[in-house]
């Protein structure tokens, strides 16, 4: 495996420290996408949305509580709570 140089470290050191915030952000964004969709292209959302929020802290089984719900200002009052 290469080597990284001191920036390449420094960019993957930050990337992990920020990962819940950087988490946090795209389900926001996600969250806007999810009002606007619906059929297929909402189910796709939702899949993304779920991994999202995951990673920026919420129990799985409360994603899955939210997804069953689809509704999405259930999740950004989530998101509000997290942030």
């Amino acid at each position: 495996m290469p080597e990284h140089s001191r920036h390449q470290e420094r960019i993957i050191k930050n990337y992990y420290k920020n990962r819940d915030a950087i988490a946090l952000q795209k389900s926001q964004e996600l969250v806007t996408e999810l009002y606007l969709s619906e059929g297929k292209k909402r189910a796709s959302i939702w899949k993304r949305l779920a991994g999202h929020l995951e990673k920026a802290g919420l129990p799985k089984d409360r994603v899955a509580h939210l997804q069953e719900k689809d509704d999405p200002a259930l999740v950004a009052n989530e998101l509000a709570k997290l942030g």
